[in-house]
Order: structure tokens, then sequence, then C-alpha cells
């Protein structure tokens, strides 16, 4: 795999350029937003079909009953706004409304984690992933880059039930090219090692990538797996992974409570009992800064993770 580290795309522009692709080909997809569609990019959709474009306004809980009124027509919903305001404010809506009868309906969590940066504690969901992911019915994926994006959007507009799509505010490089094919029951292997299981999502999965050649300098053969799709998670991938290497690392950008790491816990406690470290946010909010300065912060940048699995050796 060869990724130019140089080159850069927004997971969130992804999804915006998508739904427009997608509204061609389907006239029963429409979009919905909280009064945040330049920033979560769905913008690029009302751009093309206004008609079929709806802004709230900075109403959540009525972003997701409207979907859902919507579905029940027949259409397909994407109803977008920052995470931590769409898993958090309209969580009844969601659970009661969506998620109870398995309403069609799509929900896009922009600005997950802290890579949100400068807009601090209140804007940055550490928690999203763990509300939505105890949801029955719901599907939970959080793409790591453009590519992934664009597919995880495709998928989610032919699949029949509630999903919840996971987007990152910062542009990461492309891991992926068109010949990636996403798959909803299958994580992906990006290297195969045999001293240690590293299991990542969403847009610090490139962070983990480049951690693998300070392990390989540190004689660490680290096997690497992006799981895109939290819920339903791939229990064979994970399962033969670690019976190889004996031991796992998950890291997420992302509460190390309810996240990634405790769904791969699940699977290793009730399976495959094995040393697993969970790496993420800690029982904390973020903070004002940087999305650099906050990796670094909070040891999920690709150094302090290279260090962190060299310590466990």
């Amino acid at each position: 795999m060869h990724i130019d580290f140089n080159i850069k795309k927004s997971i969130r522009g992804a999804i915006g350029e998508e739904l427009a692709e997608l509204g061609k080909e389907n006239p029963n997809i429409v979009v919905l937003d909280a009064d945040l569609s330049g920033s979560t990019k769905t913008s690029t959709f009302a751009k093309v079909f206004p008609e079929r474009f709806f802004n709230v306004g900075i109403a959540e809980q009525d972003l997701m009953t409207t979907a859902l009124g919507l579905s029940l027509t027949g259409k397909i919903p994407f109803a977008a706004t920052f995470a931590v305001f769409a898993t958090g404010r309209a969580y009844d809506q969601i659970r009661n409304s969506i998620c109870y009868q398995k309403g069609n309906v799509k929900i896009i969590g922009a600005h997950g984690g802290i890579t949100v940066g400068e807009d601090g504690a209140s804007h940055q969901s550490l928690e999203d992933v763990s509300l939505m992911r105890g949801l029955p019915n719901m599907v939970v994926i959080s793409p790591a880059d453009y590519e992934q994006a664009k597919q995880v959007v495709k998928f989610a507009s032919e699949y029949d039930g509630p999903v919840y799509i996971r987007s990152s505010r910062i542009d990461v490089p492309c891991i992926y090219d068109d010949s990636y094919k996403f798959s909803l029951n299958k994580a992906i292997s990006i290297k195969e090692g045999t001293d240690v299981s590293i299991f990542a999502t969403g847009d610090i999965l490139i962070e983990a990538i480049k951690a693998l050649r300070i392990l390989e300098n540190s004689g660490i053969n680290a096997e690497l797996i992006n799981i895109p799709v939290i819920k339903p998670i791939d229990k064979n991938t994970i399962i033969e992974s670690v019976k190889k290497t004996g031991k796992a690392v998950t890291i997420e950008n992302h509460s190390i409570i309810g996240g990634l790491g405790s769904a791969i816990a699940e699977v290793l406690s009730e399976n495959y009992p094995a040393k697993l470290v969970r790496f993420g946010i800690n029982d904390e909010f973020g903070q004002s800064g940087t999305p650099e300065e906050l990796l670094k912060y909070y040891k999920l940048d690709s150094q302090s993770i290279a260090n962190r699995i060299i310590e466990l050796k």
C-alpha cells in the first residue's frame, strides 16, 4: 500500500460529494441539516438538489423526527449535524422514534473526536460511538479516509435501517483507492504481523499506519487492521489476529469507554481472552488546541502510539 502523506482529502467532503452523486441516481435520497451544512458539507447536495434539501435550523430533535417522517413516505433521508449534537441532544428521538421501529434514517455525525480542535470540549464528541453502539438496530461506521467514506455513504443509501456515520473535521491522506470495496461484515488488513494486533478506526488510522515504521525499526512486527464498522463488528478477523499475535491494542479518536476498545474487549473476553490495551481518550473531556497538539497531548500521534506499544513488549 503506497500512501502519499502530503496529499490530504476531506472525509466530510467525500460524504457531501457522494450524496450529490447518489442524488442523481436515486430521486428518493433527501438530505437534512441543522444549520451546519457548510461544515458538514451537505451544502454540496443542497446546491444540486435544493428542493430535496431541508435545513431544520438549530433544532436537532426536529432534525431526527423530520428525517423519520420522510423515511415513512419512502424517502431515504440523510440527517447531518455535529456528532455531539446529533447523538447527545437528539438521543431520545434516535432511540424511540428511529431505532425502535428500525426507521430507514442515516445519521451523519460530523466533527467527531478531539480533532475538531480549537472548538474545544463542548464540540468534541468523545462518546457518540458509545451512545449509538448501544442502540438496537443501529449500524455504526467510522470511515478512515475519502474513498472509504464515499463507499460507506453508498452502502448506507442501499441499506434498509438506521445507520450512524461518524466523520472528522480534519483532512487525512488517502489510504484507499477506487479498487477498495467496502463490506459491512469485513475488517481490512493493512499489514500482517506476528507480535501485536493493532485495531484502528476513523481518522486515527493514519497515525497507526505511520507508527508501523517506527515499530519496525524497533524490531516489532505489528499487525494492523482497520475496523470501519464498529457495529456489527467483525469478530472472526479480530479473534484470528489475536490468536496469532497474543496481544491487542485498540486506537480510536473517542473515549476508551464504550467505543472500539470496549467492543473488541467484549469480543476477546467472550471468545479468546488475551491482553488488550486501549488507546484513546481516558475518562475525561477534550480541550481546545490544534488537532496536532491534541493528538500529541492525548498520546494518539504516531510517535506516542509507537512508544506505548514498544513499552508493552
